[in-house]
């Protein structure tokens, strides 16, 4: 999923969801038309800067945290990632307390 309008409309459909908003109330804040809401969550379009900031302010959020797509990262990636990072002995240190500090 590196395109980054489906990373964007994946990002919008999932912040929408988790506030039990519908795609028709989504529109009707931003001011257009629910299949449009409906083109920029599959991907299809991109939505104007305009859009994007009514889209972020309706969902609670600054723009910024519309282009959070980390978490998206397929699970083999972020394990190889980790893996990697740990080879440094100061990340593999932080990395222990922090996973010693979730699992207490």
């Amino acid at each position: 999923m590196s395109d980054i309008k489906t990373k964007l409309g994946k990002r919008i459909q999932e912040i929408r969801k988790k506030k039990g908003m519908s795609q028709e109330k989504l529109a009707e804040l931003v001011g257009i038309e629910p299949n449009n809401i409906s083109r920029i969550e599959k991907g299809k379009n991109y939505p104007t800067p305009e859009n994007i900031a009514k889209i972020a302010g309706a969902l609670g959020k600054e723009v910024y945290e519309l282009y959070l797509f980390n978490h998206f990262k397929p699970y083999e990636e972020i394990r190889l990632e980790l893996i990697n990072a740990l080879q440094d002995e100061n990340t593999a240190r932080l990395m222990y307390k922090f996973y010693s500090t979730i699992n207490t």
